[in-house]
């Protein structure tokens, strides 16, 4: 795992992925995403790989939108939250 540093997957559905906590099948060419965990948390290593849909990402706060460019984008992205610069 990359040097021990969690790793989220954005994918696309084939058709055929089922979220692992709501259960819903992700419909052809949805996104979903794909992320290891251990005990209901997000890991680095030695976790179980878990599908989710975007509803329970959102949910988790594995993804969030975010404005970029005037546009509302989705992303999976994890990125530390810095406090502001004085």
């Amino acid at each position: 795992m990359l040097g021990g540093t969690k790793v989220r997957r954005g994918c696309i559905s084939q058709g055929n992925i089922k979220c692992d906590d709501c259960g819903a099948i992700v419909p052809y060419a949805g996104r979903y995403l794909t992320v290891e965990e251990k005990d209901g948390e997000e890991t680095a290593e030695g976790g179980e790989t878990k599908n989710y849909c975007v509803k329970c990402c959102l949910e988790k706060k594995y993804a969030e939108y975010r404005t970029e460019k005037g546009e509302e984008i989705l992303t999976f992205f994890y990125e530390e939250k810095k406090p502001p610069q004085h």
